[in-house]
């Protein structure tokens, strides 16, 4: 199996249809599996074009049912969110016990953590699981701060519903005209991923002050 390389390029972007078009449901299971599990893989790519792909009038070898897309999909988004999630719950404290100074957490942010997804759990799991970028990591912090696992999984899964549905649907709905609703989708992701690279390099500056007082302290 040839697995697509990383990234939104039109080249990746092309080994991710082409991945789709030999693999099939198969393939739309693992890459939603994989990009629920903090391996970013262009979902955005693999699911609009599964959903031309059920389009009676894209032209094609391969021809997908929408009803079978969305199942698989949501089945193996729910699985890649449900293993993140325990792996930030059982080995959350024992990571940041061995390896905190390294990957700038302490215990104190995992209490944080855990006082905020109490209050603000729902929302964040919700709404991260439809935002590019923020899908594929939230299901760790999730786990770490031991959100209820019951209202994890249900947030988490009709997240991952609404995102594949919606992507397919897209798909379904440009068929033929799907190449170029892809470079559209990819034009407009491009500010969002800048935006996260950003706050992703603003938390890790804060996060390094912070662990450097208070290993002083």
């Amino acid at each position: 199996m040839t697995l697509p390389h990383l990234g939104l390029g039109v080249g990746e972007n092309r080994e991710m249809q082409s991945f789709i078009s030999s693999y099939g449901y198969w393939a739309l299971f693992f890459v939603a599996l994989a990009t629920s599990a903090c391996i970013p893989l262009p979902s955005e790519v693999a699911f609009g074009f599964a959903g031309a792909l059920c389009s009676a009038h894209f032209v094609s070898n391969t021809h997908l049912n929408i009803g079978a897309v969305i199942l698989w999909g949501s089945v193996g988004s729910l699985v890649g969110s449900a293993i993140t999630y325990e792996v930030g719950r059982y080995a959350g404290r024992a990571i940041v016990d061995r390896w905190g100074k390294w990957i700038l957490l302490t215990h104190k942010d995992l209490d944080h953590a855990e006082a905020w997804f109490k209050k603000y759990g729902t929302v964040s799991v919700f709404l991260g699981r439809i935002v590019p970028v923020i899908r594929a990591v939230i299901s760790l912090p999730a786990g770490l701060a031991e959100m209820k696992r019951g209202r994890f999984l249900v947030l988490s899964g009709i997240g991952g519903f609404l995102w594949v549905t919606a992507l397919a649907y897209l798909g379904r709905a440009a068929g033929n005209n799907w190449e170029h609703v892809s470079k559209t989708v990819h034009t407009f992701q491009l500010p969002i991923i800048a935006l996260c690279v950003l706050a992703v390099a603003a938390f890790f500056f804060y996060r390094i002050r912070a662990v450097r007082r208070h290993q002083q302290g």
